[in-house]
């Protein structure tokens, strides 16, 4: 769901869950149909209609704009269909709808008049105590006192849904919703309150039918919403681990909860349609841990979105995906978006592998059962018949683990907890998981249904070696609950995903990293396996929990300064992100190698400094579209983008370099200089100089004209250029991306910006 692996579910959920997940993604097209019974019905497939806005057409009530949209439907000869053909109209973010279609007849749709595109929606997959006091947020001083803990600003989540009923939504000091509040609610009256403002299910399109409440089924809403805007709740833990007061990263921020998720996926038309209702309600900012892979931003509804609500002033938070480590893995790529990757926190649930030869070697677990007799035991790789060193189903049979300890592989399809159970079915006494090579030192504290530990790629390589050492190699686990580490973190996860991005080269993304390993948040407590013996709460990892941080401090941003832009509130986050960890010393990745620009970014977020970032570099939406333009869209796809009809003969098209944005992304294919323009505005001290300072890209030169900003009053306004030199360099790697950043220092403020430059 988040990552490789799981947290708190019931097996047989998470096995359904991991198996459709992984349908998805081999076949996004694919829409299962669980009520159409006739060969009519089961041909329908959902489709999103893109079309020209007409005249009078932003005038017309909800009802005529139906009607309108059902003009462009292909009357059929049979008359009547069990389910309306419209399944979504849209009015804020695009202009079009969603129908179910035939093949034929989505076919024919494309040569209707005022039709721009028809594209059959793809299946997306859904991509704390202790966090608020990692990013620096306390509640009696700083930042978290200054943006008085979010109060009045709106957070719409799009996800699974949510359980109302838990303490994290208490609205305990909370006040009423904002008179701009347009929103609905779709439980009873009883349960939104000044936390939950609004709860509204959109789930149409995956699994056709239209009665879905926004209630969470599956437990990832909750948690993700809890985590952006979860009220104060003492003395919660997870199995006991974790223990302190959880907290949302925006306490007395406002949710509006739009359903748009199940066990079968995330409709690309739902997701649509709950955006198109949440610019209506009123939300200021929404938080999206959903993605799929790289397309153009024309064919990318989470994109289109997201591009309307920046025109309204609403800034739009996504989750970068788990497809990482690999470079070009990322999703959620539009400039207009922040796209959010993964690290780790200075927090681990130790549990710790004691070798017969006295070697111990730390992992993470959150079931830590008390009961557990840490006397060494048997351990064996089961590493015989086909997949049984992944402990698959079926592949323990007939080998001799009772009462031992069994080492396992991951495998990307199976959850490590499921694995576990395949262990505790063959009677083995406990498990040890080890990390792919690709997962490096990346560990996860899982809720194991037996004692396990989830140990890195190398530990796992060492208790291997032991294994061929001795004709009888023993094992234990040693459980050592909440461990504190201040040496090390923040590191980036294995699973983040890593840029560059393929739509857009000259955009580096992600933009940020923030916390998304191990992460406590709410949990409904129906959905635990053993309630008796479980706090509603739950540990997970994956850039689903690292968006919701940064959602987080978006609203408190916004609360802070109610005036800024949704450019202004990126450019402050980027540009005030740490580059070193807690030590000063490079972030690390998860191979403890310094993580670089595809990994990180900017670097990882500091609430506040973002607060107060001295300089921001702000876009209009007018920039946006230069810059589409300088991609080379067709009119008619900058059409489906800018709902209107438009000619890029009209405005100055510009290169994507040129986009007036935080970071710096060149390619360098030449000996030829290239040169980009920014436009800085001053949000810090009125009289105010800033000198730049600049660490250039090895093999890259780097000047700035000019070399010195002076400004004598707020939100003035200072513009500068940056000539990029490749320098004769024999011995140079051709596919080199040289790393630095340039920053401009005040007696005050210092405001970085990355630069990456592809050398061809």
């Amino acid at each position: 769901m988040e990552s490789k692996k799981c947290g708190v579910l019931p097996i047989m959920k998470v096995m359904l869950l991991f198996c459709i997940i992984s349908m998805f993604n081999l076949h996004p097209s694919q829409v299962v149909s669980l009520s159409d019974v006739d060969e009519r019905q089961n041909s329908l497939k959902t489709f999103i209609v893109y079309v020209e806005k007409s005249e009078g057409e932003a005038t017309l009530p909800s009802e005529d704009l139906h009607s309108w949209y059902e003009s462009f439907l292909q009357v059929t000869k049979e008359g009547s269909e069990k389910q309306p053909r419209i399944v979504h109209s849209y009015r804020n973010v695009v202009k079009g709808f969603a129908a179910r279609l035939t093949a034929e007849e989505a076919k024919a749709m494309e040569d209707k008049d005022g039709v721009l595109s028809v594209q059959q929606e793809k299946i997306l997959p859904l991509h704390t105590t202790h966090t608020p006091d990692f990013l620096g947020l306390h509640p009696e001083m700083g930042f978290w006192k200054e943006s008085n803990f979010g109060k009045g600003v709106v957070i719409g989540v799009m996800d699974t849904g949510v359980w109302p009923y838990h303490s994290s939504f208490s609205d305990e000091g909370i006040p009423p919703p904002p008179a701009k509040w347009k929103g609905k609610c779709e439980f009873s009256r009883t349960s939104c309150n000044n936390k939950i403002i609004g709860a509204r299910s959109f789930q149409r399109s995956v699994q056709d039918r239209e009665s879905v409440l926004p209630y969470d089924e599956i437990g990832h809403g909750t948690h993700t919403a809890s985590t952006a805007a979860g009220n104060f709740v003492k003395d919660a833990n997870a199995f006991g681990n974790a223990n302190g007061t959880a907290v949302g990263i925006a306490p007395y921020a406002h949710l509006a909860i739009y359903k748009v998720c199940s066990l079968f996926g995330c409709g690309e038309s739902d997701i649509l349609a709950a955006l198109d209702a949440a610019l209506e309600d009123g939300v200021d900012v929404i938080s999206i841990s959903i993605g799929g892979p790289s397309r153009p931003f024309y064919l990318d509804p989470i994109a289109l979105g997201a591009f309307s609500a920046m025109q309204l002033g609403i800034l739009v938070t996504c989750s970068a995906g788990n497809s990482g480590p690999y470079r070009y893995s990322i999703s959620n790529e539009a400039p207009w978006i922040l796209t959010v990757g993964a690290s780790t926190i200075d927090r681990s649930i130790r549990a710790v592998v004691r070798l017969g030869n006295g070697e111990e070697l730390n992992g993470e677990s959150l079931f830590q059962p008390k009961s557990f007799n840490s006397t060494l035991m048997p351990l064996v790789y089961a590493n015989g018949s086909r997949g049984s060193s992944y402990c698959a189903p079926r592949t323990l049979k007939g080998m001799s683990v009772n009462g031992t300890v069994v080492l396992c592989m991951t495998k990307w399809d199976i959850p490590s907890v499921v694995q576990g159970e395949f262990v505790k079915n063959a009677s083995g006494a406990a498990m040890i998981v080890m990390n792919q090579k690709r997962d490096g030192f990346s560990t996860l504290a899982e809720a194991h249904v037996l004692p396990a530990s989830d140990v890195s790629y190398e530990a796992g390589l060492q208790i291997k070696s032991y294994i061929n050492s001795t004709s009888k190699p023993m094992a234990t686990i040693l459980f050592k609950g909440t461990v504190i580490e201040k040496s090390s973190p923040p590191r980036v996860a294995s699973f983040s995903s890593r840029g560059p991005s393929l739509e857009s080269r000259g955009i580096l993304k992600p933009d940020i990293i923030g916390p998304g390993v191990s992460i406590l948040a709410a949990w409904p407590l129906h959905l635990a396996k053993k309630p008796s013996s479980m706090s509603p709460f739950n540990i997970l990892s994956g850039t689903s929990m690292s968006c919701p941080h940064v959602s987080g401090i978006a609203a408190l941003l916004k609360s802070s300064h109610p005036d800024w832009s949704p450019a202004a509130i990126k450019s402050a986050i980027m540009t005030t992100a740490n580059y070193l960890s807690l030590q000063g010393e490079h972030i690390l990745d998860e191979r403890l190698h310094s993580a670089d620009l595809f990994a990180i970014g900017s670097g990882h977020v500091n609430p506040s400094r973002a607060n107060d970032p001295g300089l921001v570099y702000d876009i209009q939406p007018k920039g946006y579209v230069s810059y589409l333009c300088g991609l080379n869209y067709t009119d008619r796809e900058l059409g489906i983008i800018l709902q209107r009809k438009f000619n890029c003969l009209h405005v100055k098209n510009i290169h994507e370099g040129e986009l007036n944005y935080p970071s710096f992304y060149v390619v360098l294919r030449s000996s030829t200089p290239q040169t980009f323009k920014r436009k800085v505005t001053n949000v810090g001290v009125a009289n105010s100089t800033y000198q730049v300072e600049i660490v250039p890209p090895k093999g890259v030169g780097v000047s700035v004209r000019p070399n010195k900003l002076t400004f004598t009053k707020l939100k003035q306004t200072r513009r500068y250029s940056v000539t990029f030199s490749p320098l004769i360099n024999g011995s140079r790697n051709v596919s080199e991306v040289a790393q630095g950043f340039l920053r401009w220092v005040s007696d005050e403020y210092s405001v970085r910006s990355p630069i990456g430059v592809e050398l061809i």
